[in-house]
């Protein structure tokens, strides 16, 4: 038995008491495969992961860092087989935790939530940030100041028609591969080292004292080599407004995770042996690197390259993670005031309430020092993964065996491999970061207990709704 209800279709009310209950509008179908990949491509840009999230694994791996995302990215395809299987049985705005929840129960469902709401709140602050970096050859900002104006940007951006924003994502997205791609033939250009580098992992202190880097190393920032590659969840948060979800949610899920493993572990491989020196290698100044491989004028445009890019990422995460906040409200997470204002839409179709919940939250939140909320991200998305998995275990029983969906190829072997690894890989990562973490799931433990439990016929009532094009 499922503890999901199908709305009814939204009628207008014809009476004040009508209107108080009235269900919150249906996002609309109007995304095809190409425009879904565009958007949860955006969500994996070389802004948000190679000039931002990767400059942090060469701090900690020098030349093993590509060894990092390759393993990550393998680790990545059981997962998106998951997402692809699960979304096309509950193609739901609310993404993972109306998968989960389906499937696994209400309670296993808030836990999903939540780790996405860590994700959603701190993840378009960590891109925005680095910003500034890029923006340097015409203007000096401080991190915390460019990251605020990108969060703003992207926000009002999140307000407009999404099929607009898909083009709008479009166009910077080919900017982005662009300089990728020309990160890509400059690196390569000036190698410096031998492919077997990329495998036997070293690194260098800024003094130039080498050290070797082991795959306990490796292991310890896989919840960073994960988030490189993440966002091809998207296309679950979108999968309420793609045409034909029980055909086009896989095929965007897996479209975007072979993109965009392609256009960043190849700059990646490409930066790792053209880099001048290990130190200035792990120093991860990607700038600093294209700009002694190229003349000014180059430089400049690859750095606004970037920059936009930057911007893309942050208008496509605002997007996404407002989605999940919509689908809260309608699914009663919250006092009713609060449900009623997430589940509110505008003139555009876009849920207003719940961009500016992510939106500028995500502002205030520049103003925090990164490394600590990155690492938090890390073990969220793990966290996340790992109960996917356990939801993608549950899939094939009851009601759901005979739904036509996607299916996902060597089931349970994959998702059962796949919880394994990612318990493993949580044991790894900073303690500090899983004690914010865990501190942050176990304070939603007792909102579950005390508000939402007690409330089960009218609070976290998951809402998959129909879909017509079956």
């Amino acid at each position: 038995m499922t503890d999901t209800l199908r709305p009814p279709l939204a009628v207008a009310p014809t009476t004040a008491t009508e209107g108080a209950t009235e269900a919150p509008r249906k996002l609309s179908r109007s995304l095809g495969v190409v425009g879904g990949t565009l958007l949860t491509l955006s969500c994996v840009t070389p802004a948000s992961s190679l000039f931002v999230l990767v400059p942090q694994l060469f701090n900690a791996l020098g030349t093993a860092t590509a060894l990092s995302i390759a393993i990550g990215a393998v680790i990545c395809v059981a997962v998106a087989f998951c997402y692809s299987e699960l979304g096309t049985l509950i193609p739901s705005a609310g993404g993972e935790y109306a998968m989960v929840g389906t499937l696994a129960g209400r309670f296993a469902g808030w836990l999903v939530f939540i780790q996405s709401i860590i994700v959603v709140m701190i993840v378009p602050s960590v891109i925005a940030i680095g910003t500034a970096a890029y923006l340097a050859p015409i203007v000096h900002l401080s991190p915390a100041v460019a990251g605020m104006a990108v969060m703003l940007a992207a926000t009002v951006a999140g307000l407009l028609d999404l099929r607009a924003n898909a083009w709008i994502t479009g166009i910077f997205l080919v900017l982005e591969v662009i300089a990728a791609g020309v990160v890509s033939v400059l690196g390569f250009a000036h190698s410096q080292r031998g492919v077997s580098s990329l495998i036997h992992g070293t690194m260098a202190d800024p003094q130039g004292v080498t050290s070797t880097v082991g795959i306990g190393a490796v292991f310890a920032v896989m919840g960073i080599a994960l988030f490189v590659t993440q966002g091809f969840s998207t296309a679950i948060y979108l999968s309420e407004e793609l045409e034909n979800p029980r055909r086009n949610v896989a095929r965007t899920v897996l479209w975007t995770l072979a993109l965009s493993v392609v256009v960043i572990i190849v700059p990646v491989v490409a930066i790792t042996l053209g880099a001048p020196d290990l130190a200035t290698l792990t120093g991860g100044d990607l700038s600093g690197m294209v700009a002694g491989w190229s003349d000014s004028a180059l430089g400049t445009f690859i750095s606004l390259c970037i920059a936009l890019a930057i911007i893309n990422a942050g208008i496509v995460m605002v997007i996404q993670n407002s989605r999940v906040l919509f689908a809260s409200g309608r699914d009663k997470a919250w006092p009713e005031p609060v449900n009623k204002a997430f589940g509110t839409l505008n003139r555009f179709n876009a849920p207003w309430v719940a961009t500016l919940a992510v939106g500028l939250p995500g502002a205030a939140l520049c103003f925090v020092p990164g490394q600590l909320l990155t690492n938090i991200t890390g073990v969220a998305v793990a966290a996340l993964y790992l109960l996917v998995a356990v939801a993608a275990l549950l899939s094939r029983r009851g009601a759901h065996k005979d739904v036509p969906a996607w299916r996902q190829p060597l089931w349970p072997v994959l998702p059962a491999l796949l919880i394994v690894m990612l318990a493993y890989v949580l044991t790894q990562m900073d303690v500090k970061a899983l004690l914010w973490t865990g501190g942050i799931t176990a304070a939603a433990t007792l909102y579950w207990v005390f508000y939402l439990r007690p409330r089960q016929a009218t609070r976290w009532v998951i809402t998959v709704p129909e879909d017509d094009q079956a």
